[in-house]
């Protein structure tokens, strides 16, 4: 099967190529990336290294994407990852849609002439922020928890944020190119006849993560904690008790290989996340640091940043129920992976481009 992985210099993308390679010898990999984010190069030639071959192109444009070679299936890792896009002064909004919703449109005009299968790599910033702040919290062992006395909104259960959760805005000019992303991927699919699964996933984290807050939390939080750089709790008093679960892009991968053998079904909008399980308050998270690497406390930031939400913990149960997939890789092991590669990169955070 002749796979293209799109982002595929990206943390996420480059693990996706590396392990699908390793755990199964049916792909032919290539990919294509614009190589914008700096780290990028590091991720290109550990492919190259691998075999996996890397075509420097821009989704954005479609004289770029018209020389990419014939695929079976196309997995969609490329976009600007960050929730405050736009907004944020570090990119404009023209900047954001460009890259995130027309260059999805090029990738699906691409799928339509070579009738290749598309897997769209989405985000549960879909959803209200609204709805996502007004969710019932309390407050224990330094975390917000998700308050199961009081009533729920629909989409929301004890095992977390379902699919089913309200997408009314505003959910962030960030989310809503990936929202329209999702609805033109499956339109497309279903007027060309060709197969289409979206995965809004949660908060992937790994070793080698590139270390910006905005690309990856749990993998910058402990790099800048190691390198005593300054960090803080924005908002919700200023304690760090807001929760994210984490999962590991070699899950995510399993996912992927699991959809790439079999058609997507009516409704393939599907969940991949850590859970309940796996979900930690940055708080917790500093306190896990602070054994690891010795002290070093956050400051309080008590201005509120746009778009945040005290309690967002993905719920995957439909992918399990009927995919067979849930996620094998358990929170201390995705913490002692990225420590261990804190220890052996202690320049990380420098080599992206950190600041």
């Amino acid at each position: 099967m002749k796979i293209l992985i799109t982002g595929i210099c990206g943390f996420v993308g480059s693990r996706i190529a590396k392990a699908l390679q390793e755990r199964s010898g049916e792909f032919d990999i290539k990919g294509i990336d614009n190589l914008l984010r700096p780290g990028s190069e590091m991720n290109r030639t550990e492919l190259a290294q691998r075999a996996i071959k890397v075509i420097h192109g821009d989704l954005r444009l479609r004289s770029d994407i018209e020389t990419l070679p014939d695929s079976d299936y196309v997995i969609d890792a490329a976009a600007n990852p960050s929730v405050l896009a736009g907004v944020d002064g570090k990119s404009s909004p023209r900047q954001l849609w460009e890259h995130n919703l027309c260059g999805t449109l090029n990738l699906l005009e691409y799928c339509r002439e070579r009738n290749s299968g598309l897997i769209l790599l989405s985000t549960n910033r879909v959803y209200s922020v609204k709805d996502l702040a007004g969710l019932p919290v309390v407050e224990r062992n330094r975390a917000f928890e998700l308050d199961c006395s009081a009533a729920l909104p629909g989409g929301v259960s004890t095992r977390g944020i379902a699919e089913g959760f309200s997408v009314r805005a505003p959910i962030s000019l960030y989310g809503a190119t990936k929202l329209a992303s999702e609805a033109m991927a499956l339109e497309y699919g279903a007027a060309f006849q060709f197969p289409v699964w979206v995965n809004r996933c949660g908060v992937l984290a790994g070793a080698g993560q590139f270390g910006t807050a905005e690309q990856g939390i749990f993998s910058y939080w402990l790099h800048a904690h190691a390198a005593k750089r300054p960090l803080r709790y924005i908002g919700f008093g200023g304690r760090g008790y807001q929760v994210r679960d984490a999962f590991h892009p070699d899950d995510l991968a399993e996912l992927v290989l699991i959809q790439t053998r079999r058609d997507p079904p009516q409704n393939a909008i599907f969940h991949a996340g850590g859970g309940r399980e796996n979900a930690m308050s940055l708080a917790q998270l500093t306190d896990w640091a602070n054994e690891k690497f010795g002290p070093h406390e956050p400051a309080p930031d008590l201005r509120p940043r746009p778009f945040d939400a005290p309690w967002i913990v993905i719920d995957s149960s439909r992918a399990a129920s009927e995919l067979g997939w849930t996620p094998k890789r358990n929170l201390n092991f995705i913490l002692n992976e990225i420590a261990n590669h804190v220890v052996a990169h202690p320049d990380w955070l420098s080599r992206c481009g950190v600041v």
